[in-house]
């Protein structure tokens, strides 16, 4: 079972009532974007898994808890398919056919879930996440992905993924550690009705990115996504909004009480 918002709401009593519609714009400036992770691992495996997690949070990962609820020491049949989906199409060989096998033939499945982030600590929270599924990779899963934003990578761009990271840790690099971070937990390019969407830029604390099919190719909009993310890192919100004649929405298909909820915003680029 692929964990969500919402179930995690109804098992611990905290499902919202009130329709999407009437609480969107209330709610988006409180909701606080967490990280849900899944790991896979072999045949009775979780045990491993729960303890290289375990020790993971206590030295690299402070606020993260194991989930009992949804974690098993069976497989789970609809992995191969929730897998199909979130691969990351935008590195060059984000994953293998050998990663592929792993999840089909995976017999155990951890899921860690994140504390609640403010922009502020958002990156170092995901730089957590990251070097937590690092870790536990190495202590023998053998698939992961970010829940909160659907997407998955194969173990060797796992650990290249954490490589840049802890490089960019030791350089004191706040931008190369936010864009690492986007790429590992961000998914994209979605295609919208016009646009080609992100999601999960609220991960490390920044608006979704929506860029205008007519921009180009998907490969020519990935670059445009990219090249904004890093300017509102670098730049700020109102410099991309004015310099790129963009605006800023509200408006999302997510509701509040969904992982992929972005409540930043989103950032929409229309050809000019």
């Amino acid at each position: 079972m692929t964990l969500s918002r919402r179930a995690l709401l109804i098992a611990t009593g905290g499902l919202p009532v009130l329709g999407w519609s009437k609480r969107a714009k209330a709610t988006a400036s409180t909701v606080r974007p967490r990280h849900v992770l899944c790991l896979l691992g072999g045949e009775g495996g979780l045990a491993r898994l729960k303890d290289a997690a375990t020790h993971a949070i206590e030295q690299i990962a402070a606020g993260f808890s194991i989930d009992t609820t949804y974690s098993q020491d069976k497989p789970d049949p609809n992995m191969s398919r929730s897998f199909g989906v979130c691969w990351d199409r935008v590195a060059p060989n984000a994953w293998s056919g050998a990663d592929e096998a792993d999840v089909a033939g995976h017999k155990s499945v951890l899921y860690v879930l994140g504390p609640p982030m403010s922009a502020d600590n958002a990156v170092m929270c995901s730089a957590g996440a990251l070097f937590l599924v690092d870790a536990v990779i190495k202590a023998g899963a053998t698939a992961a992905k970010g829940e909160s934003a659907g997407v998955a990578h194969g173990l060797a761009r796992w650990a290249a993924l954490a490589h840049d990271a802890a490089a960019a840790l030791q350089s004191d690099d706040n931008i190369a550690l936010r864009r690492t971070c986007r790429l590992a937990f961000a998914k994209r390019p979605l295609a919208g009705r016009s646009h080609m969407e992100t999601v999960g830029f609220h991960l490390v604390g920044l608006p979704e990115v929506y860029v205008a099919k007519a921009y180009g190719s998907e490969r020519e909009v990935v670059a445009v996504m990219d090249e904004v993310g890093d300017q509102l890192a670098q730049r700020g919100l109102d410099a991309v909004l004015r310099d790129r004649k963009a605006r800023l929405s509200e408006e999302t298909s997510y509701p509040s009480d969904d992982f992929k909820f972005n409540p930043y915003g989103i950032v929409t680029i229309d050809r000019s």
